[in-house]
Order: C-alpha cells, then structure tokens, then sequence
C-alpha cells in the first residue's frame, strides 16, 4: 500500500500519490470509466483527488462518481476560470462560484480551497485576483474567510505554474497548501529556488502537480530529440533530454516510475498528482511509488543531469508540444 504524508500545517494525512482530475474529465475518459478509475484509487491506498473548474467537467464528473463509491477521500477544488466570465474581484460572484463547486461535487464541504493561478495577475489572459497587490489582498480573501467559518472548505491553498511570483504570495503567510506544476520534477527544478523554501518557511503542504511535464517525461521522444530535434528545442535542453534516455536505459526502468520516484524521493513534498486515463496506468504509477525513493547515487546522476539546463531557456513553452 501507499504512504501516507503529512500535508503541512493542515496535518492532513494524504497518501504520497493523488489524483490529478484533468484527466477525471472529457478530457481523459468517459464517466464510467473515471468512476472505475476512482474506486481502484481508493483500493490501492489513494485518498486524495485535485479537482478545479477550470478542469472540463472534472468535479461534475468526480461528484457523479463519489456518489456511487464508498470512499472517503480528501478532496481539493479550486476558485478560477468558470463560470465564464470569470470575475474574480466580485465578492457575489465568487461566493456563487463556490456553491456551483459544491453542488458538482455533491458536497457541503471540500478539504481545501485553493486559489487558481493567483501567481499570473499581471498577464491579461489570467485572471487579476488582488486589489493590493502588495499584501495580495482582495475579495477572494474575504471569501475564503468565510468559507472556512461557515464549514465549507477545511483549509485553503494555492495552485499555480510560476517559479518565483508564487513565492510572493507564499510569503503571505495566508495559506496552507501548495501546489507546484511545471517548476518541480526531474528536469525543471525553478522551484527548489523559491517556492519549495517559502513552504518550508511557512509549514505549507507541498503538491507537486504534472510531475510528467505533461505527458513530456512520460517517454523517450527519440525523434523529437535526436533523429530531428524540434526547431524551439535548445542544444542544452536536447543534451539533457538524451543524458536522461540513456540513464533510463540503463537503470532499465521505464520514464514514469525514475520520475515519479525522484520526486517522492524528497521528504518535504506531501504527495504527488498522477493524471492516468485508465485503471493499467494508475496501477503502474502506484507500482512506481510503491518501490520508495531512489538510491542516492540515481539522485545524484538526476541531479547533475537537471543542471545541465537549470532554467528553463528563453521562448521554451510552458509546456512542450512533443505529446502534441
């Protein structure tokens, strides 16, 4: 069975691996399946689920799903993206928001309350959560107080993809779970600068979201990378991607399981998101995390091999477009 860690200062005691709902959606799989997907979580020792939205259908999808499943899973959901338009300065608005993710989710209650993307408020396509941007103050903060008064989320966080403007908030000091995408994994390490520190500071639960890089370590792109490099792909980036194939290659483990491990070879992250589709891909990942951490000679050699390119070249994506 899987680990259970401490979840920061909630004391929440999550299991090392979690689900990530994008892929409980239309985006993953149909209904039926997600909900199969789910009740095999449960039996293999996964109590906790991330939903959002922003995520398709995926609280509708994990409601319809909870409600035929007898399991008590921890449960996070998040403030962001719908309804469509989204306003996340108007306090009736948000407070409408939270009571449309409740009646998806079929609950009274979520574990945790986190805020979408409060990291990207300067960018226009994001949404410009705070009136001080100083002290990171706004209605959403209002909000939340509410919320946790009235019983309706246990604790609240933060989900973002930044590797320094989160910390910012961060420091804060105003909420009790993170969770890190795109900045925490084998390659990309940004966070082990700010974000991983701010949390250590602030005793912050840390969950570390697309530890795959979307889809991007889940296996080795030959062609992308060697036969005929990506035009955006850097030399450094393309020497490092080929270093870490021949260490996979000859430890003779599959991408998935070095990379989920090398994450939860880290004592201080609280659990990890795995987005699957089916029940065979949930199984491989538990089977991964179930054989613990590396040995530190393979953190070491990931190490070295993460130092090769420590942040991330100029007009790289967010995410890379190998999967397509």
């Amino acid at each position: 069975m899987l680990n259970k860690r401490t979840l920061g200062r909630t004391g929440l005691q999550v299991s090392e691996l979690a689900l990530g709902g994008l892929f409980i959606s239309s985006h993953g799989t149909d209904r039926a399946s997600a909900t199969e997907v789910i009740k095999r979580a449960w039996e293999l020792g996964i109590n906790y689920i991330d939903t959002a939205p922003g995520y398709l259908d995926s609280e509708e999808v994990l409601g319809e799903a909870l409600a035929k499943i007898d399991a008590d899973f921890i449960i996070s959901t998040k403030f962001g993206y719908k309804p469509e338009p989204f306003e996340p300065q108007n306090k009736a608005f948000l407070q409408n928001a939270l009571t449309q993710s409740l009646n998806n989710l079929k609950r009274d209650k979520v574990d945790i309350l986190m805020i979408h993307e409060p990291d990207r408020h300067d960018d226009p396509d994001f949404m410009d959560w705070w009136t001080d941007k100083e002290n990171y103050d706004g209605p959403i903060m209002e909000v939340l107080a509410e919320a946790k008064a009235q019983g309706k989320c246990g604790f609240t966080g933060l989900g973002g993809t930044t590797a320094y403007e989160m910390a910012n908030v961060m420091n804060a000091g105003n909420f009790d779970v993170i969770l890190t995408a795109f900045q925490y994994n084998a390659l990309w390490r940004e966070a082990e600068h700010e974000i991983l520190p701010a949390a250590a500071r602030h005793n912050m639960g840390i969950v570390c979201g697309s530890p795959l890089h979307q889809g991007n370590l889940a296996t080795q792109y030959v062609d992308d990378v060697i036969n005929k490099p990506a035009k955006w792909l850097s030399s450094p980036r393309r020497k490092q991607f080929t270093r870490l194939y021949e260490l996979v290659n000859d430890l003779k483990v599959g991408m998935p399981e070095l990379c989920l491990r090398f994450i939860l070879s880290n004592p201080d992250v609280s659990t990890v998101l795995s987005g699957v589709k089916s029940i065979a891909e949930l199984e491989s990942n538990v089977a991964a995390a179930e054989k613990g951490p590396l040995s530190a000679e393979i953190i070491t050699e990931i190490n070295e091999i993460a130092a090769m390119v420590p942040f991330k070249p100029y007009l790289e994506p967010l995410a890379l477009p190998f999967t397509g």
